[in-house]
Order: C-alpha cells, then sequence, then structure tokens
C-alpha cells in the first residue's frame, strides 16, 4: 500500500494492522520455539520432575502457538480488508 497517498489516520490504521500480523508471527514463532526447544522429545521413562517440567513448556507453547495463529489470521484478514476499501476508495 502507497501511504503518500493516504491521511494520517489511514496511514496509522496501515502501520497499526502491519503492527498486529508482526506481533502474530513473533507470538507463533515463540510458541513453536517453546513446543520444539523448550519442551522437546519427552525422555522414555522420565522422572516426575522432567515431565512436570515437560507439561508446562508444552502448555505454554500450544497457547503460543494458537493464539499467534490467531492473531495473524486476524491480521492479515484486517489487511485484506483495509486493502479492498482503499482500492474501491481509490476508483472514485
Amino acid at each position: 500500500m502507497e501511504y503518500g497517498k493516504l491521511t494520517k489516520g489511514g496511514a496509522f490504521l496501515c502501520q497499526m494492522i502491519n503492527a498486529i500480523l508482526l506481533a502474530g508471527i513473533t507470538i507463533l514463532i515463540i510458541g513453536v520455539y517453546y513446543c520444539v526447544v523448550k519442551a522437546g522429545i519427552p525422555f522414555q521413562a522420565p522422572p516426575l520432575e522432567l515431565q512436570i517440567q515437560y507439561a508446562i513448556h508444552m502448555g505454554i507453547g500450544e497457547i503460543l502457538v494458537r493464539d499467534g495463529f490467531l492473531i495473524s489470521i486476524c491480521g492479515g484478514a484486517a489487511r485484506l480488508v483495509l486493502r479492498l476499501v482503499l482500492k474501491k476508495s481509490h476508483k472514485k
């Protein structure tokens, strides 16, 4: 999108949507990190302490992946809607 043809409010809205999309992707990547690196593959017969630690890290990772995915999808949808609205208003 071209920010030069937008008003201050429109440019602010574009930047805000881009920030939301970037935040969602960042949260998604952190969630994948928690699931893959922090939790990792559990041992075959781990002691209770390692089972608890694995469950905690896996739970955090799942929540972050879910929320990051939803934020990214919502940000992408908002960006698409904004682009369509700006395209229609630009044609008039």
